[in-house]
């Protein structure tokens, strides 16, 4: 299937590894010439090196910290003055959930919740006010919010409460962005083969001896009982992002190989 995404230009932000990369690299492959941002200079980068070599695409990289509205607003300006424009948003810049935080309402203090909004909500709202206009003035765009299945279980207050609000944050723009040509989706994705999943697996393995293999398959609680690679997930988003995905929009995807025994409608 054409996903008729050749020659559309995207922003991908937490583009410099993960599940970022592998959206940008997917898209690239689609035909779409990107503008990487995220935080750390130099990976982000190595990064675009990376994806135009293999693609042949014209790829960006904006250093970008999405936790700053005039640094969103400076990012959508360059690739709007670059590429001639913007059809495509994809919001994957947040923080990762870290291991050993509170999770219980006596050890989630204000801070917490604070830093678990201000990047993964905040920033992903500042990014779509700040492409929306072109996409509104174009009458055409995508926007795809990367949250988590986190939204979907109740055993840590901040990280349900992101990954909640970024699904609330797509549905409202859905509803008001929707009448001029513009769709936004979110896509939840559960435990996802990124590089900190394979350090943080090897690290374990070599700790404990224990074979790699077996640890991926006891981590892999999902009905394929197996890990899903960022790339399969980037797969997800790519046709979110493209035309064809006309008929979704303000609702959310998961791509997380199943939840065992759960029923959603």
């Amino acid at each position: 299937m054409d996903l008729n995404l050749n020659g559309k230009r995207a922003i991908v932000t937490g583009g410099s590894r993960g599940i970022g990369l592998a959206v940008a690299r997917a898209l690239a492959a689609e035909g779409v010439d990107v503008v990487l941002a995220a935080r750390s200079a130099e990976p982000l980068a190595a990064a675009a090196r990376a994806v135009a070599a293999e693609s042949g695409r014209r790829i960006l990289a904006v250093p970008t910290d999405t936790g700053d509205d005039e640094q969103v607003r400076r990012l959508v300006d360059r690739t709007v003055a670059e590429l001639g424009g913007v059809d495509i948003l994809v919001n994957s810049a947040a923080t990762p959930w870290s291991p050993g935080a509170a999770t219980d309402l006596a050890g989630t203090d204000d801070d917490i919740v604070r830093r678990e909004v201000e990047v993964k909500v905040l920033g992903y709202l500042r990014t779509a006010r700040a492409v929306a206009p072109h996409l509104v003035a174009q009458g055409w765009g995508r926007i795809v919010n990367i949250s988590g299945l986190g939204a979907r279980q109740a055993n840590s207050i901040a990280q349900t409460i992101r990954n909640v609000s970024v699904a609330a944050l797509t549905k409202n723009l859905a509803d008001e962005l929707g009448p001029h040509g513009i769709n936004v989706t979110v896509v939840h994705p559960g435990l996802t083969r990124t590089e900190r999943l394979t350090e943080r697996l090897a690290a374990a393995s070599a700790k404990s001896g224990e074979p790699l293999a077996d640890l991926e398959r006891a981590e892999a609680r999902n009905s394929l009982r197996r890990i899903i690679d960022a790339e399969e997930v980037a797969d997800v988003v790519t046709f979110l992002a493209s035309p064809r995905s006309v008929a979704i929009t303000g609702d959310a995807i998961a791509a997380g190989g199943g939840v065992p025994g759960a029923v959603y409608y």
